[in-house]
Parts: C-alpha cells; sequence; structure tokens
C-alpha cells in the first residue's frame, strides 16, 4: 500500500532538508543543490506547510533546523541513499536483465556450473547472479528470484521443476575397507558413520531401503558436515563411511580413490529441484533459465517414489 500524498513531500524539499542538516548553511546547500539561497528556503517552506511542522529556525539571520527536523533529516538521507542506489541498479541492468539465484553449493558446481556456458552462449544478454543456501529458507526474506534446491518439490507460495533425482550410495576409503570385512550391509554398521546436516535421516533411510535394522544409537554416532565437499575429503582421508550421490563420486569410484560399500545406488525420497516464487513467474530473465534448463531436466515419470 502506497502511504497517503500528505506522507510523501517532494523529493526536492526532502533534499534541500537533508543538504540543510548535513552542511550546516543554507548557503553550502544551496551551492550543492545549484540553487539560490531563496530557492532552499521556499522548499523548505513549502515542507513546513505539507506537514504542518515548524523545521527550521529563521533567527539571527541564518536558516537552522530544530531538533525534531534534525531527527527527521537523518532518516531522510536513509531513504534518499536508498532511492539512488535503487535508480543506479535499474539503470545499470543488462538487456536481457539479472537473475539472483540461490544454489546449494556441491551441486550447483557440480551439475549447473559445467553447462553454465551453453546458457550464457544462448543467452548472454542475461546476467546470472549466484549466492550459495544450504538450508531451506524463505524467499519473502531474501533477494533471490529462484533456487537450485533439494527437497520434495513443496516449498510455500512456489512453483518447481524437477532437475534431477538422487542416487545414494555407500562409500569409504581403500585403506579403511582393508581393516574391516564387508560380507552384508549390515556390516557397514560397523564403521563409524558420517552425516551430511542436510540430510539427518539418510542413513536411517537407507538401511531401511535395503533391509537392515539397525539400532537409532548407530544413527546418533559419527561427525556431522555441512557439504558434500567436506563429506568427501572425510572419507578421502579415512575417517568413516558417508551415504553421498553416486553422480559425485563416479571419477572417485572409477579411479580407485574410493569404494562403494554396496552394489548399486538407492533412490532417496528427495531430488534437486528449481524452485521460483509465484510472483516471479514471468520474470523475463527467469523464464529464459527455465526454458533452457527444462531439457536438462529429469523426466518427472522416472522418480520413484
Amino acid at each position: 500500500m502506497v502511504a497517503p500524498r500528505r506522507f510523501l513531500p517532494s523529493i526536492s524539499s526532502l533534499r534541500a532538508l537533508e543538504a540543510l542538516d548535513r552542511l550546516g548553511s543554507a548557503s553550502a546547500a544551496a551551492e550543492e543543490l545549484c540553487l539560490t539561497q531563496g530557492a532552499v528556503s521556499r522548499q523548505l517552506q513549502t515542507l513546513e506547510k505539507q506537514l504542518d511542522l515548524v523545521l527550521v529556525d529563521r533567527s539571527h539571520k541564518r536558516l537552522t533546523l530544530t531538533e525534531q527536523a534534525g531527527d527527521y533529516a537523518r532518516e531522510i538521507r536513509q531513504a534518499l541513499g536508498q532511492i539512488a542506489q535503487a535508480t543506479l541498479k535499474v539503470q545499470s541492468l543488462p538487456v536481457g536483465g539479472q537473475l539472483n539465484l540461490a544454489i546449494l553449493p556441491t551441486f550447483g558446481m557440480r551439475w549447473l556450473v559445467p553447462r553454465l556456458p551453453d546458457f550464457s552462449r544462448r543467452h548472454p544478454d542475461v546476467t546470472l547472479n549466484m549466492g550459495t543456501r544450504l538450508q531451506m529458507f524463505s524467499f519473502a526474506g531474501e533477494t533471490f528470484d529462484a533456487a537450485l534446491h533439494y527437497g520434495t518439490g513443496h516449498w510455500p507460495g512456489a512453483e518447481a521443476m524437477l532437475l534431477k533425482g538422487e542416487r545414494l550410495i555407500p562409500i569409504c576409503s581403500p585403506e579403511l575397507l582393508a581393516t574391516r570385512e564387508i560380507a552384508d550391509s549390515t556390516q557397514i554398521l560397523t564403521f563409524p558413520l558420517l552425516h551430511i546436516q542436510t540430510r539427518p535421516n539418510a542413513w536411517q533411510d537407507w538401511f531401511t531401503a535395503v533391509g537392515v535394522p539397525a539400532p537409532q544409537a548407530a544413527y546418533d554416532q559419527g561427525a556431522h558436515y555441512d557439504q558434500f565437499s567436506t563429506i568427501l575429503q572425510a572419507v578421502l582421508h579415512g575417517l568413516g563411511a558417508a551415504l553421498v550421490p553416486d553422480y559425485l563420486v563416479e571419477q572417485d569410484l572409477a579411479q580407485g580413490k574410493v569404494v562403494a560399500l554396496h552394489p548399486t545406488a538407492v533412490e532417496a525420497e528427495g531430488a534437486y529441484y528449481l524452485v521460483w516464487p509465484r510472483e516471479k513467474s514471468k520474470n523475463p530473465a527467469l523464464k529464459k533459465f527455465k526454458d533452457w534448463l527444462a531439457p536438462l531436466a529429469q523426466p518427472e515419470d522416472t522418480l520413484p517414489r
């Protein structure tokens, strides 16, 4: 809702008030604003009349602000700065617009970034800005236009497009495996189990999926990591077994840096989605990004959930 007219003085009057407060004299304010001192005085009179307040002390043949007006001017200074920044931003926008995108660091770097040169070639007029977010967040409290995130596709007030399912496989280092015998999946419980903070139930869901009962204590132990990139380093250094997306460790498995503790990857409950607020659906830059991603996305009906 836009405030009533009486609460929205002219920019010229507010600039005169702010300049007088900051510079301390009408002559300095007039010089900065390219006005005469009389014009500055008239702008302030117009403001006083609109607000029905005395803002300026005109005694001693000079203009000084009252204490109340000084407080008002300092708040106005912030607002004028925001208006200037918003104006600069809209003037500097690229022709095709810009898209502020939240990404999960590992998925963004491994899956999205290698594909971005094609997007840049097709849409050189769109500027794509990216920031990382590990936890779910509200678009209302962020400046993002969309997000590449993990979940079930349900985000309040938002729409989503499936990008890729997640298949998990347990891994460890060859050195750690050499210290144990793995005849079946049950014996994975003898390893230190490493956990990802954003997937607190991953191990429990995985053992249930492969038919291995395990006590709750087995899931409560072991170190926790905030990113797959760090948990992979922990695995490489023999700190334990981790449950990771298979696409992240294809090369490490092929090169023998890590070993799989189960013959096949198991479909996870969640998947990776492009998510955006409904009110942003007509954003031209977002539409170009969605249209570009669509052929790369995994079809919905290939995910048995």
